[in-house]
């Protein structure tokens, strides 16, 4: 308490009883990918060589030589939020780090604004040296989606999966193989379904696009695009919406065209497809790889929607820790993160004809005795109804007899 000394008015700042939880960002992708040491970088704006005497070096017409950009450095992820910025940090696109420019072309195409990119100097480093690379991740915070594009094997499907597993704040968007040997899950992606594939999805097949270096179409994997779908999806709609339904920005086509018969055999096994409808290309699936032990995360959006919700709860109470353990605190816990959760409600994020029936908070004597009190601790449950995509839609006709 201040201590008045003389009379008179004062006026003093009061802290909130509950601060209000902000929810954090989810369209920030992580990307990984080829740039040899070698590749030829964009010339610096007015930037010229100069000697020892401080004079112009020239080429032989005569011209200043112009300085280019320095490639970044390898294994340090840069954080990019512009096509232009990748550019000067990686080249434009060109042979050596196709692969990569186009994936983050199509995610800043396709609605994305922030990303980190994590370069390997050769395509080993995105098998041996994946784990390394995913590592480098784990302490940006921001990252919400994992790509790896063009990464196909049993290996790193696992490597990037169990890194999105045990970081449990963002998904890992994979791509399935470019020519599979047959149009079955197990050739299409190797990793079978599990726990860890409720944190991530698989996409299938590449797309094609305008490809600068032969002016002509070319096959890429579609998980930069998808990647730049999610953020789209995220901004226009919210992380509950499922990203399906959806328009791949600069896909001329599919590379391998697939009937409604085809992902009738892909799609309970997690398989998300990406279908030409009269010449849109459309992503038309939504599931992630889990497994029938977490059917409960059978929906990306379910997945990518709790990962939110969770970290938003968790950055948005750190002011709990250290307080006095009593009912005061509990009240005001209760108070805090139920006002996020109407908020969710009222997104449409969480099902319910009233907020009673969409979540539940519970921070009280029952949850915090005595003997959880005495180790410190204060436990809040909390309980949300997600809303899950309406991924069958059926319509029932009958003919009536008029009368």
């Amino acid at each position: 308490m201040p201590q008045y000394l003389s009379p008179g008015v004062y006026v003093e700042d009061v802290p909130p009883v509950a601060r209000p939880i902000a929810g954090v960002g989810t369209s920030t992708a992580g990307f990984i990918g080829v740039v040899p040491n070698n590749i030829t970088m964009p010339n610096q704006p007015g930037q010229f060589e100069k000697d020892n005497d401080g004079n112009l070096v020239r080429d032989e017409k005569g011209n200043p030589k112009p300085i280019p950009y320095k490639v970044a450095e390898a294994g340090i992820p840069q954080l990019i939020t512009g096509w232009e910025q990748f550019k000067n940090h990686f080249g434009d696109i060109q042979t050596g780090n196709s692969v990569l420019a186009h994936a983050v072309y199509g995610f800043f195409n396709n609605g994305g604004t922030r990303c980190w990119v994590n370069r390997v100097a050769a395509a080993a480093g995105l098998t041996t040296g994946l784990a390394d690379a995913l590592k480098a991740f784990a302490p940006i915070d921001e990252i919400a989606m994992v790509v790896v594009p063009g990464a196909t094997s049993d290996a790193q499907h696992t490597e990037i999966l169990t890194h999105c597993f045990n970081m449990k704040d963002r998904v890992a968007i994979l791509d399935g193989n470019k020519g599979p040997a047959s149009l079955t899950p197990a050739d299409i992606a190797p990793v079978g379904r599990s726990q860890a594939g409720s944190y991530g999805s698989v996409y299938f097949p590449w797309i094609k696009v305008f490809d600068p270096v032969t002016a002509d179409k070319l096959a890429v994997p579609p998980s930069g695009h998808i990647a730049g779908i999610y953020a789209r999806s995220d901004s226009t709609r919210g992380v509950h919406k499922a990203p399906a339904n959806e328009v791949v920005i600069g896909a001329l086509d599919v590379d391998l065209p697939l009937s409604k018969a085809d992902q009738d055999g892909l799609n309970p096994e997690g398989i998300n497809v990406i279908r030409s409808f009269n010449g849109a290309i459309k992503i038309w699936g939504a599931r992630t790889r889990a497994d029938e032990a977490n059917s409960e995360f059978r929906y990306i959006s379910t997945r990518r929607f709790l990962n939110f919700a969770r970290e938003s709860i968790e950055e948005g109470t750190q002011w709990v820790v250290f307080e006095p353990n009593s009912p005061a605190l509990w009240q005001r816990i209760t108070r805090n993160v139920g006002d996020f959760l109407l908020g969710q409600w009222q997104a449409g994020a969480l099902f319910g004809n009233s907020p009673k029936e969409a979540f539940f908070v519970k921070c009280d004597a029952d949850t915090n005795p005595p003997n959880v009190r005495e180790l410190g601790q204060v436990v809040t449950e909390i309980g949300v109804a997600i809303v899950k995509p309406a991924e069958f839609v059926i319509f029932r006709i009958q003919q009536m007899t008029g009368g």
